[in-house]
């Protein structure tokens, strides 16, 4: 699917009420599943080098960068000081 292509059927799913109360809905798992993909892929890892270096199974990478869960702040943090990045939640 190009970038065109995906803008189309992104404007059509977000006429259906439905689609844009479950994004809201799972807004923050989608954000935090964006940064993780991005900046695991910066660093040049794969879901299966990360979660070794997290000691988890690559289910757990796949899930959370699929949405499927939200992780716990002791995985941020984990995540944060395997990766050595700063984390940083706000409000707002």
């Amino acid at each position: 699917m190009h970038i065109t292509d995906w803008e189309t059927h992104r404007k059509k799913l977000l006429k259906n009420p439905r689609v844009r109360k479950a994004l809201k809905e799972n807004e923050l798992e989608f954000q935090i599943a964006k940064a993780l993909i991005e900046v695991r892929i910066k660093k040049g890892l794969t879901q299966q080098d990360l979660a070794k270096k997290l000691k988890t199974k690559q289910s757990v990478i796949s899930r959370v960068e699929n949405a499927q869960t939200t992780p716990t702040l002791s995985f941020l943090k984990r995540l944060s000081q395997t990766l050595q990045l700063p984390l940083h939640i706000r409000f707002g």
